[in-house]
């Protein structure tokens, strides 16, 4: 006997030691019901019988039972054959129940009548439970086939409506195998055959302007034709809903990622997520200014603190601004990282030096790596270094990298050549870069080692057209028009394993930024030990004070409720024009000196020049700003106090310059206040503007 019934406790499910698990709340089955009936009938006749009690009461409960489940068989929609077979099965069970207690149960004769009597319910028991399960699978076909027939109508209609459209515009009679609506609900594709006689999907990709106006779908929707299973077949994707215009925040599940399974770098026409595959590609970003293509850059930087085996390395030269929200988190005042967490990025590189430290260190990576795991590499029999979370790939990330290999400025050719040297050499070792660009123009896409290694291309366009060559960007693809995503962050891109298309990548904002780093903190890999060896010290010591005082200018504020601090505080130069005018103690101190010396020595005066023998003339000397009248000081010509700040900033970018939208971003102020401050700055002489188009900067007077 299980413990709930020497209890008198109530179990859903009990176990019997040593024996047969029993489930009390289980249906009955054609025997355990057939059982149930026949045992039920015995008991009661047997304690009737006994007790003397009223055989007529046995056949009141039975048609009682018949009643109640011929009701509920209605209910429950049950077959006329169920309804009967359990009707029947209850008078059957109270007649003999009668019988017996009037004529004695304990006889051969009842006890072999109940005996059939139970296989006779067990075996319509069973009958009727097939047929109603019969029943309930043959009318859920029949909602398929009916849902069937409206969707395969549906399908039809579009297929046709289709063939008719593309026999229209492009001249092609198609026959369509099949249609495909997206989950989304976004769209549909058309699988086709294409008509014999050589024709090639190309003549339907580039008529996707003209299909998308005769279908009169809405803005930002087209149809875009692809390749199909084979060159004798076509896939046609129709976007009916415009997903690009919403703008939708990056999504907060910080799921691990890596470089194996593809890094999201935004969604298509069709709600889908599109991925990069970066073991042996590099990639290309182009956007113009206002496009997102910042935005774009931290959408990459988030999935690459996602991945297990990435450590991003950053190159931006307008003064670190792409890396420093994926830093700043993590560093405090001192430039030590806070409560254990790691940066975003592994190394973040925002002046010359440092960047072309950082790409010396790459080249020495690769080129270590190619001898260190060769054992490793033939265990694993293949040619390619096997990536994982020990041995992690680097991902270099360089901010308007294509500019440096077509800058003209020889100071940028050191930096130009290891980037493309990393580019030529490491694709095995696990290194590949992530250029951006500001335009797609034939000076940027001009070189060869980024048009063939460069296989993940992205442009976005919002919807300018100048300096946007498509054409250039994406050989060989037909139908791409900027006036397609005129939205910010959209655009097109294309992989090896997705061919060119709309897309649209999500909006990230710096509080988001925040939190990916405080989740992926403890995520991210460490450097194994033999590319460390490589690297050297130029990598240990990548975060040391004297190499990220610059990051660290960006932590600490000055508020006006804190006192100014000492013009000396810094260390500087101790000038004595930054010193204070009360220096009367002092000079009665020397004037003492002076005339101790006179009186020992003997020395006499200077003698006074003769008023007509001509001077050499007075050598200037150091033009300092300590020295300028008040009147010629930025401050009282109306400059803002963060004025000096980004003068300090454009002159540790060298030669290269600062952009006006990049202050802004450093100083936290609209463009156009920091255009009117800066070129306030450069009519005084402090800034030289370098005129160059797009690509126009400030750059220190020192560097021009």
């Amino acid at each position: 006997m299980s413990a709930a019934a020497t209890t008198g406790k109530s179990t859903t499910k009990q176990q019997v030691t040593g024996g047969i698990p029993l489930d009390w709340t289980a249906g009955h089955g054609p025997v355990s019901g057939a059982l149930s009936a026949t045992t039920g009938a015995f008991a009661v006749a047997t304690t009737g019988a006994s007790t003397g009690m009223p055989p007529g009461w046995a056949l009141v409960i039975g048609v009682a039972g018949a009643v109640g489940h011929t009701v509920a068989g209605v209910r429950w929609r049950n077959a006329g054959r169920t309804i009967a077979a359990r009707s029947a099965s209850w008078l059957i069970a109270a007649g003999w129940t009668t019988w017996a207690m009037t004529t004695g149960p304990l006889t051969w004769a009842a006890i072999g009548s109940l005996a059939t009597i139970g296989v006779g319910m067990g075996a319509a028991t069973r009958s009727t439970n097939l047929y109603e399960e019969a029943r309930e699978e043959e009318a859920l076909a029949v909602e398929a086939r009916q849902v069937a027939a409206e969707l395969s109508a549906e399908r039809r209609a579009i297929a046709a409506e289709w063939v008719d459209r593309v026999n229209r515009v492009c001249g092609i009679m198609l026959r369509v195998l099949a249609v495909e609506m997206w989950p989304t609900g976004t769209g549909f594709t058309l699988d086709a055959e294409l008509p014999p006689g050589g024709t090639t999907y190309t003549r339907i990709a580039g008529e996707s302007a003209r299909l998308s106006a005769d279908a009169n779908l809405p803005h930002g929707c087209t149809a875009t034709a692809m390749p199909g299973v084979h060159q004798g077949r076509v896939l046609i994707d129709v976007t009916t809903a415009n997903v690009l215009a919403a703008e939708l925040t990056y999504p907060t599940d910080y799921a691990p990622l890596s470089i194996y399974t593809g890094i999201p770098w935004g969604y298509r026409t069709n709600a889908e997520q599109i991925s990069a595959y970066l073991r042996e590609q590099c990639a290309l970003v182009v956007g113009q200014t206002g496009s997102g293509k910042t935005n774009m850059v931290h959408v990459i930087l988030a999935g690459f603190a996602r991945a297990t085996d990435i450590l991003t390395w950053v190159i931006d030269l307008n003064a670190g601004s792409a890396g420093l929200p994926w830093v700043r988190p993590a560093l405090d005042s001192q430039g030590q990282t806070t409560d254990g967490m790691r940066p975003g990025v592994d190394w973040l590189a925002g002046t010359y030096k440092e960047a072309l430290t950082m790409l010396d260190v790459a080249v020495r990576i690769a080129k270590h790596r190619k001898m260190a795991y060769q054992d490793l590499m033939s265990q694993a029999n293949t040619d390619l270094l096997p990536i994982s979370a020990k041995i992690p790939q680097i991902m270099i990330v360089i901010d308007e990298g294509a500019e440096i290999l077509a800058s003209s400025d020889k100071t940028m050719r050191p930096l130009a050549d290891k980037i493309l040297e990393v580019i030529r050499i490491a694709r095995a070792m696990g290194l590949r870069t992530v250029l951006t660009a500001l335009g797609a123009t034939g000076s940027v896409l001009g070189n060869l080692m980024i048009r063939r290694e460069a296989k993940v291309r992205v442009a976005l366009t919002g919807g300018e057209t100048e300096g946007m060559d498509l054409g250039k960007q994406f050989p060989g693809s037909r139908g791409l028009r900027v006036d397609q995503a005129p939205y910010k962050g959209s655009g097109f891109m294309g992989t090896p394993e997705s061919p060119v298309a709309l897309f649209k990548n999500w909006r990230i904002l710096p509080n988001q930024i925040r939190d990916i780093v405080a989740a992926t903190s403890d995520r991210h890999p460490t450097l194994d030990d033999a590319s460390a060896r490589a690297a050297g010290p130029a990598y240990a010591r990548r975060w040391d004070a004297t190499r990220t005082d610059w990051m660290r200018d960006h932590l600490t504020y000055v508020t006006s409720a804190e006192p100014a601090r000492p013009a000396t505080a810094g260390g500087g130069l101790n000038l004595s024009a930054l010193r204070g005018t009360d220096n009367g103690e002092a000079d009665a101190l020397a004037a003492e000196f002076m005339q101790q010396i006179d009186d020992q020595f003997g020395t006499t005066a200077e003698p006074t020049p003769d008023p007509g023998t001509e001077q050499p003339p007075v050598r200037p000397g150091l033009n300092l700003s300590a020295l300028k009248p008040a009147e010629d000081s930025g401050a009282a010509a109306g400059g803002p106090e963060w004025l000096a700040e980004a003068i300090d900033a454009i002159e540790s970018t060298g030669a290269m310059g600062m952009k006006p939208a990049a202050v802004a971003d450093m100083v936290r102020r609209d463009r156009k206040t920091v255009r009117a401050a800066l070129q306030a700055a450069v009519e005084r002489g402090e800034l030289v503007y370098r005129e160059n188009g797009p690509h126009s900067a400030y750059v220190h007077p020192d560097h021009a």
